[in-house]
């Protein structure tokens, strides 16, 4: 389970082994879990699932994946040993 980077109290990271699911994150901050999906095609993210998510959470979440999308694709890709 790579974590991708900390910031804000937020941990983003995602499992190894979570089979063919596309490019996604997690990310948790204490109670608050959540996943979105990475379109790299589109340059996003979507929401996926999440539990304990409140507004204020979602959007600090949002902005801080959305600043990060170069990180966490470049990551994914090492990580998994995918050319791009």
């Amino acid at each position: 389970m790579p974590t991708i980077f900390r910031k804000k109290g937020w941990r983003i990271f995602f499992y190894s082994n979570e089979g063919n699911e596309q490019m996604h994150v997690h990310a948790i901050k204490g109670e608050t879990e959540v996943k979105y999906w990475i379109s790299q095609k589109l340059n996003m993210i979507s929401y996926a699932n999440s539990c304990n998510l409140s507004p204020m959470n979602q959007r600090d979440i949002e902005e801080i994946l959305i600043d990060q999308l170069h990180l966490i694709i470049q990551t994914w890709h090492n990580h998994f040993n995918i050319d791009q």
